[in-house]
Parts: structure tokens; C-alpha cells; sequence
């Protein structure tokens, strides 16, 4: 015994209770079709909807920023990381986004962890969905304030949790994802924004995943409820839809001036590097041209779902194109995704506790822009076969 021996009895508990995920590495571009261990499988799990990471044109962006700026910001954005990428893609999240300003981050995860703490403090309180994304969670614990947590989509609870406990704070912040990245549902935000109104409660919402799939040309969950100027924080990443990489938040200028004083990862860590910055930029200007991946999206999308459902699978209550195929059982999860990489060349990775709660294991797919109707056929064909074997249907 070491004192690190504790590490593999971890892994073999992990094993032993079907929770273990492999982990894969491509070794080619995303696409409909990747390359893993030398043969080609049919990518349903990457969160790459309009097909944009292999965009020539934002691979052109991307390469032609870095001959011009190098690979690297050099800097954390207060010091001497600024480049005027930066700038004009703030200039253009804000814009697209009917928003006052916009900040950039390295991520999602450091959008929200870096605005939530200077939102809220010890003396406020947060009212959170209880299905929000991990990384709303931990900015929520870092910003020290007081935690309300009501019911996945429930408004009536969320009202009254406000009833109760809104006094208990000097400021108030609803916050919750706009698409659920687990299940494909989508947050009831006009009636949260009412009731941040209502309870004097600032309403943030991460939408990650509606960013180039919801409202009009992609803008979001809130433009898909035509909620400009009732939502006050909207965040949201870079690295789906848009196909690169980095977060933002977008919300008042008073606001953004606030966050480039205050918000940790933006003062302590390097900034957004200039091939990224480029490449999201030139991602929203396709989409600001031409909407027709995303009504592909939604098109492959419905006909994934309703050929899965004939066929016998669950496929939960998804509003979107995420596609839950719900299985339950976690070692029968992760089997399931042996048997489709495996024998059907198929990639969908299993998605068990922790990341969901135990007993709602499930294989997430995510149809994209760039399959054809023969891919999205080839899938379910796929799953048919692997879960009859499985006795699933």
C-alpha cells in the first residue's frame, strides 16, 4: 500500500459500477464521419451543429489571424492581451445578440464562474434550476451567496422559492441553462423573466446550447422568445455551433466594465488567442448570411428522433436537436456504446452519473448540419441491431 493506492480502487469502483468512459482521440477533423484508431465511424456525439469547426472559411480566418497576430495572446486581457480581434468580436457578439456590450472568455466554463461571483456575494441570494449546467453550480458556490434551488422547469416552484426567500437577500439572481445540454429541453424563460421583474431578481441564462440552433439565424434562446431587453445576462460558448472555442457574457456596457475590473479569469488568465477570436467571427458572419445548416440541423434532428421512437427507444422529452436515447441502466449504457463503436462503426459516447443523476443513463446524440438522411438511417439501423441484442427493444 501507497499513499496513492487509494487512486486505483477508485477506478476499479468506477469499472465495477459501469461509470468508467473511455476515452477516444480522433485523428482527423470533426465531421459527420471522424477517424479513431485508423478506421472511420459516424460521429453522433460531437457538439459541432452547423459543422463550422471544419469550415473552410473559418479555417481560412483562423490561419490567416494567426500569420497576422501568431498563435498566442501573450497576455491576460488587462495588461497586454487586447488585440483588436477582440474587440471587434465583442462588437459583434453584442450586436448579433441585441445586446448593450459583450465580454470574451477562454470558455464557458470561465464565462460563468468569472461572472456569477461578481454578480452575487455573501450578502445575495441565487435562485438555480436544479438541472443547471456544472459550471453554473460552482460560479454560484464561489460567488459565497445564499442558494435557492427550485424544480427542473417548474415556475410555480421557482415562485415560490422566491416567495420565501427572496428577502433573505439584498440582490437576486434567477439563473438557469436556456437548453438543457442533458435532456434537449428548453428553460420556460419568459415566465422567469417575469418573475424576475415580479421579485426585483436579475435573470441570467446560459445558453450554450442554443447559441446558432434556437431564434432567428441562430441569435438564441432569448430572441426565440422575442424576450430583447427583458433578460439582462445572457452567456453563452463558442464552441458548438460557432465550431471554435472561448465564452461571453452579454448584457449592459455597465455591466461589461464591471466584469473587465472584476471577473477573475478575465484579469488572471491569458486571453482568447487571435486564431480562435478570428474564426468566431467569421462563424457568426455565415450565420448572419445563411440560416440553411440550421434548418438542416433541425431536420436531421426530427428525423433522428422520430425514427428512434418507431423503432421502440425513449428519447426523453428533448425540444431541441440534442437527442437523449434513454437507457437507465449504467453498465447496460456503457455497453450499449461498446457495441456501437465496436461492431457499427457508430461513435456515441455514454453519458452516466455523475454528469446525470443515477438511474437516467443515457447515450446523447447529437445530429449535426454536415449528416446526410443516409447517416442519420445508418444510426438507427445501428441501434436497432445493437439494442436487440441488448434486449432494449
Amino acid at each position: 500500500m501507497t499513499k496513492l493506492s487509494w487512486i486505483s480502487e477508485e477506478i476499479q469502483a468506477l469499472k465495477d459500477a459501469g461509470r468508467y468512459v473511455p476515452i477516444r482521440a480522433l485523428q482527423s477533423s470533426q465531421g459527420a464521419w471522424v477517424t479513431i484508431e485508423g478506421k472511420k465511424v459516424l460521429n453522433l456525439c460531437s457538439n459541432n451543429y452547423l459543422g463550422y469547426a471544419n469550415h473552410p472559411e473559418v479555417k481560412k480566418a483562423a490561419v490567416d489571424a494567426i500569420e497576422r497576430l501568431g498563435v498566442g495572446a501573450g497576455a491576460v486581457r488587462s495588461i497586454a492581451g487586447t488585440n483588436e480581434l477582440h474587440l471587434r468580436l465583442e462588437e459583434k457578439v453584442a450586436k448579433f445578440k441585441h445586446m448593450g456590450a459583450c465580454l470574451t472568455f477562454q470558455g464557458g466554463l470561465l464565462a460563468n464562474s468569472g461572472t456569477l461571483p461578481v454578480l452575487v456575494g455573501k450578502d445575495d441570494i441565487v435562485f438555480s434550476e436544479e438541472l443547471n449546467h456544472a459550471s453554473i453550480i460552482d460560479g454560484v458556490r464561489l460567488s459565497s451567496a445564499k442558494r435557492a434551488v427550485y424544480k427542473h422547469l417548474d415556475t410555480a416552484d421557482l415562485r415560490e422559492q422566491l416567495v420565501q426567500h427572496r428577502k433573505e437577500g439584498k440582490r437576486a439572481l434567477i439563473v438557469t441553462d436556456g437548453v438543457f445540454s442533458m435532456d434537449g429541453d428548453i428553460a420556460p424563460l419568459p415566465e422567469i423573466a417575469e418573475l424576475g421583474t415580479e421579485f426585483d431578481a436579475m435573470v441570467y441564462v446560459d445558453d450554450a446550447h442554443g447559441e446558432g440552433v434556437l431564434g432567428d439565424h441562430g441569435r438564441g434562446i432569448v430572441d426565440h422568445f422575442h424576450l430583447t431587453g427583458k433578460v439582462d445576462v445572457e452567456m453563452g460558448t463558442f464552441s458548438k455551433a460557432i465550431g471554435s472555442m472561448g465564452g461571453f457574457v452579454a448584457g449592459t456596457s455597465e455591466l461589461v466594465d464591471l466584469l473587465k475590473q472584476r471577473a477573475r479569469p478575465f484579469l488572471f488568465s491569458s486571453a482568447l488567442n487571435p486564431g480562435d477570436a478570428a474564426a468566431v467571427l467569421k462563424s457568426i458572419e455565415l450565420m448572419e448570411k445563411d440560416d440553411s445548416p440550421i434548418k438542416k440541423l433541425w431536420e436531421n434532428s426530427a428525423t433522428l428522433k422520430d425514427e428512434l421512437r418507431k423503432a421502440g427507444f425513449d428519447t426523453g422529452n428533448s425540444k431541441t436537436p440534442i437527442t437523449p436515447v434513454m437507457t437507465k441502466d449504467e453498465k447496460k449504457t456503457v455497453e450499449l456504446s461498446r457495441m456501437l463503436y465496436e461492431q457499427e462503426k457508430i461513435l456515441a459516447s455514454p453519458i452516466v452519473y455523475p454528469t446525470v443523476a443515477q438511474g437516467t443513463a443515457r447515450i446523447r446524440l447529437m445530429p449535426s448540419a454536415v449528416h446526410s438522411r443516409d447517416d442519420i438511417m445508418f444510426a438507427v439501423d445501428a441501434f436497432k441491431r445493437s439494442g436487440s441484442r441488448l434486449g432494449m427493444v
